[in-house]
């Protein structure tokens, strides 16, 4: 694992145990020496976790689409950027260099770029380890859903534990290095699949 994609909030939260916890997660990543990759901006939790990167010595890759870029958006002291048109290139640029992904708290974006990420892992399209930091229990909703996916008959036990739920950023990152993907198809009594 050389590189981590980091989905989070273009907003601060209501916490700032929030913006503690990226600035936590971006400080441990430099340590290890793990480059970042995320969004390019400065905003909320985004900037939260690219400048903890910086601060620590380490690298911090920033996937930007031309019309944030051009809304003045980019981080001015990332290690390196690329712009491209689209949200959907943004998403597919930051899978192709991360080796892993990461989600801290956050919206709509967050938890689609979260739930894309695991759903590629889940059909086999790239073998990366998807996690959470579960700051403030921010994902026990999520760990509620996903066990219910499980009992409802939607989703294989292999799969509700592919994504990692650490409140801790070391033991999370920990946990995604050892990581080993399910070695289960996703579909549950549908012969011939």
């Amino acid at each position: 694992m050389r590189g981590v994609a980091v989905f989070c909030g273009s907003n601060f939260g209501a916490s700032p145990a929030y913006a503690e916890a990226a600035a936590a997660l971006g400080r441990e990543m430099a340590a290890r020496g793990l480059r970042l990759v995320y969004g390019g901006t400065t905003k909320g939790l985004m900037g939260v976790v690219a400048d903890a990167v910086l601060a620590a010595g380490g690298s911090a890759t920033g996937v930007i689409t031309h019309k944030l870029h051009a809304r003045g958006h980019l981080h001015g002291k990332l290690s390196a950027h690329e712009l491209v048109p689209t949200m959907r290139e943004r998403k597919t640029r930051m899978g192709e260099l991360a080796d892993a992904f990461v989600a801290l708290p956050g919206g709509l974006g967050t938890f689609e770029e979260l739930f894309e990420a695991a759903t590629l892992t889940q059909l086999g399209e790239h073998v990366k380890a998807c996690g959470v930091l579960n700051v403030n229990g921010y994902y026990e909703p999520l760990r509620a859903m996903l066990d219910r996916a499980v009992a409802e008959g939607f989703m294989k036990a292999e799969h509700r534990d592919m994504v990692v739920i650490e409140s801790d950023p070391a033991r999370l990152l920990d946990a995604l290095a050892a990581w080993q993907p399910p070695v289960v198809d996703k579909w549950i009594g549908q012969p011939g699949s």
